[in-house]
């Protein structure tokens, strides 16, 4: 089902002079929405369950590439909540055909822009995964378009609601910290030299050329799909795009400022080995270690990641630093939060984290916040405006590191001060026939 670029065009067209003509959705309390999910695969599934057990919600449709994920996942919703929903191998079948109210999204980071929008267009509030785009660009068609129509989009950025972040947020904007100077992130984990995979025929029912979409199209692997992708720069960001978000979200929860004045960014493959992608065999091709630093006006935010080497010579292996004149708070995941006072004789403050198992995380909080949101029409706690400034960050540091040096950021404008070349990578080239969205 795809479409040439004079007729997306032309669908574009009309759909942005009709973006205002959609009528709100009627936000009776306590009725269920007609919802459907974008991404029938763990995750996407994660989320509908959350969503499922709220009761506030009929599961009318699922969409994925893969007929025998759409099998399990139609299955597993009946099992749940009775619904029989429809099932659809392309996305804009399912918007046309089925009108939901509320449209989950979550397929790999290179198809969030094109199916956020188009469900808007669609007349429907959007929950998207994190980030919000893979490319700056298309993170700024996603807000554009979310302000034309109205509607709730809210990011999966379920760490603005979770307890123990939200706690230890209020303990540092007290002051009890003192004055931040300096945030360290980081998300380590283990690894080591990486071997090439045997490409292969994608599984059967699998429409490998739609997974791909506007990405370039590798030849199918299973490093790839199911759940490889975010280690494939043509799919996502690495592990900056994926944790990397999290924790620089947090950085601007915390902060007054929404930008850096500027980004640099270091790192390679030196324990993976060089990229591989051949006819016969490839590997990932995203960094094994980076360092990204972000000079804030009052403050240097310093992000590092290693996929080897674990973290166990220190107390914490994924989280954020505080770095204050009165000590030191570190907001973690499953270990909580954290202040070592840098007065020796004060007691350490520590709070347990309250999360979701077995997953950890705080989704059914987030869903709950977004069904509140769209009945009465306000701001999303993880609202594409936040998630838009907070998923910027890591994208710039991927800029800063393809093009080897630093990159000045103008924030209000959203492009890089005199650079040509890393402004270009504001945005990339579609494979066709897709189109890189404008509104």
């Amino acid at each position: 089902m795809n479409v040439t670029r004079r007729e997306f065009l032309k669908t574009a067209a009309a759909a942005s002079v009709a973006f205002n003509a959609v009528p709100l959705l009627d936000a009776e309390p306590g009725r269920k929405f007609r919802t459907a999910l974008i991404g029938s695969g763990w995750w996407g599934k994660n989320i509908l369950k959350e969503a499922m057990a709220s009761g506030r919600v009929k599961v009318l449709a699922l969409c994925d590439v893969a007929t025998n994920i759409l099998e399990v996942a139609a299955d597993q919703v009946n099992d749940l909540s009775g619904d029989q929903p429809k099932t659809y191998l392309d996305f804009r079948e399912l918007l046309e055909k089925e009108k939901p109210e509320i449209v989950i999204i979550a397929s790999p980071d290179h198809w969030h822009a094109l199916q956020t929008i188009a469900a808007l267009r669609a007349g429907a509030h959007v929950f998207v995964e994190k980030p919000t785009g893979h490319t700056v660009n298309e993170s700024r068609a996603m807000l554009s378009a979310a302000h034309a129509s109205g509607r709730v989009v809210q990011v999966g950025l379920h760490r603005r609601i979770g307890p123990h972040h939200v706690n230890g947020m209020k303990f540092l904007k007290s002051g009890a910290v003192g004055d931040v100077g300096m945030v360290r992130l980081f998300a380590h984990g283990g690894g080591g030299r990486e071997k090439p995979s045997l490409n292969s025929e994608p599984p059967e029912g699998m429409d490998w050329n739609l997974w791909c979409g506007p990405a370039p199209m590798r030849p199918f692997n299973s490093r790839i799909h199911p759940g490889g992708w975010r280690q494939f720069l043509d799919y996502a960001n690495g592990q900056l795009g994926d944790w990397g978000v999290h924790w620089l979200d947090q950085v601007l929860w915390w902060s007054e400022e929404k930008f850096p004045r500027s980004v640099y960014c270091t790192g390679g493959r030196p324990v993976s080995g060089p990229a591989v992608l051949n006819e016969k065999d490839q590997t990932t091709d995203a960094p094994d270690h980076q360092v990204a630093v972000y000079e804030f006006e009052k403050f240097t935010c310093v992000w590092e990641h290693r996929r080897f080497a674990e973290n166990g010579a220190e107390k914490h292996k994924i989280g954020a630093y505080f770095y204050g004149t009165k000590g030191t708070l570190h907001i973690g995941w499953r270990d909580g939060w954290t202040f070592y006072p840098a007065n020796g004789r004060d007691k350490i403050i520590h709070e347990d984290s309250q999360l979701q198992e077995p997953d950890g995380h705080n989704i059914k909080l987030l869903w709950a916040d977004f069904i509140a949101s769209v009945e009465n029409q306000s701001k999303a706690v993880a609202s594409i405006e936040i998630a838009h400034r907070s998923s910027v960050l890591p994208l710039l540091g991927m800029i800063s590191w393809r093009v080897g040096r630093s990159i000045k950021w103008d924030g209000i404008k959203e492009q890089i001060i005199d650079d040509p070349e890393a402004n270009k990578l504001l945005s990339r080239p579609y494979r066709a026939p897709w189109v890189y969205p404008t509104v």
